[in-house]
């Protein structure tokens, strides 16, 4: 293990160990208060950007494996643990954390404080970072952060969308035979914008008993629209992503599209926001966001509250009451969490309903977008 050089906006100079790529990264620093599953989360695109506090002390214990990747590789700009274990132990284990880490180059750091960062972020909220293995100065640290672009200055989402349209296959992962399910028979078809998409969501979406072609951020409206016309889809699906929704103005215009012509849409996380902002209801920054398997969210339809996974940093204003029924509130800090516009078949949540990794009491909404087209 190499020492590591951390410098935060507020001032505050750390060092500690590193046990990922010998780099120097910028990004903004959130925690994380999931249990399990680090590597789904190290590998979900709407990480982009960030450096990742787990709260769990222990990471690294069960390796990495290629079945469990959200995407093709890590996009967060590093991992900070309390304690690394560089030998893991699990009969799905492919390689070490440490290695992983290493062919993405991304810095992971450990023998921190992890609960002093937490408690930093928690009352000063998210803030900019920079970390280093190969330079210690206080002050050249403190020029190179103060010369970077902040987050929200960076348009994530040209990064880690995909660049050509595919059709997603894999159904929902088999825990008993070790493998991912083959699509069952579709039902209908739609239109998945790919923003940072997770691949259990698609894996939902197909388990659900949709057909989903998959296309980049850059899709054009009028053609989907042309689409819809002619029935060649049923729907559009619009998904979770990084970095600030305000930044997507090009995004934001193609969905004011599809909302004018009343085609059926579903967004989860960033396409929540996108939709919001697209009804004229900007989005607006969080504290120090959700980040984790654990938030309560209420189900204000039915009564029910439903353990979620999250991971944002952004929200919609409760303005948005004005045009659409809330469906879901967030029971931590009564946020809002679901929402169904009154101007057309269009619905949206915030939370993550594919739990990948967290609690699967929301994978119904899936459903419930297949039951708002057959309708």
């Amino acid at each position: 293990m190499r020492d590591t050089w951390i410098y935060l906006e507020n001032g505050t100079f750390l060092s500690a160990k590193s046990f990922g790529a010998d780099t120097t990264s910028v990004g903004e620093i959130v925690f994380n208060t999931s249990m399990s599953g680090y590597q789904e989360i190290i590998s979900d695109p709407s990480y982009a950007g960030q450096f990742i506090t787990f709260t769990m002390p222990e990471i690294g214990n069960v390796g990495v494996n290629g079945e469990d990747m959200e995407s093709s590789k890590a996009h967060c700009k590093g991992v900070i643990v309390r304690q690394y274990q560089k030998e893991y132990s699990n009969f799905r284990g492919e390689e070490a954390l440490h290695t992983f880490l290493e062919k993405h180059g991304i810095i992971g750091i450990c023998d921190i404080d992890t609960r002093y960062l937490t408690k930093m972020i928690r009352n000063e909220g998210a803030m900019m970072m920079i970390a280093s293995t190969t330079i210690s100065d206080k002050e050249e640290l403190k020029k190179l952060l103060e010369n970077s672009p902040r987050i929200e200055e960076v348009n994530y989402i040209q990064e880690v969308s995909t660049k050509s349209s595919y059709t997603h296959t894999s159904g929902v992962y088999d825990p008993v035979t070790f493998c991912y399910n083959d699509a069952p028979a579709p039902k209908a078809k739609i239109v998945a914008i790919d923003f940072g998409v997770k691949r259990n969501i698609l894996n939902e979406l197909t388990e659900a008993g949709f057909e989903v072609e998959v296309l980049p951020n850059t899709f054009n409206g009028d053609d989907l629209i042309s689409r819809y016309d002619l029935r060649e889809i049923d729907g559009v699906f619009l998904s979770n992503g990084p970095g600030d929704p305000l930044v997507l103005k090009k995004e934001q215009e193609e969905i004011k599209k599809l909302i004018e012509r009343k085609i059926p849409l579903f967004g989860i996380c960033l396409g929540h926001q996108l939709l919001s902002i697209a009804h004229g209801h900007d989005t607006h920054k969080l504290k120090f966001g959700h980040h984790g398997g654990n938030h309560p969210v209420k189900n204000v339809q039915t009564g029910m509250v439903e353990i979620t996974a999250q991971n944002h940093n952004y929200n919609v204003p409760e303005s948005v009451r004005d045009i659409a029924d809330v469906t879901h509130v967030n029971l931590f800090d009564n946020t809002i969490e679901g929402l169904r516009y009154k101007n057309g078949p269009v619905f949206s949540v915030q939370h993550h309903p594919e739990s990948s990794p967290g609690p699967k009491e929301s994978r119904y909404i899936f459903s419930e977008f297949l039951q708002l087209l057959q309708r």
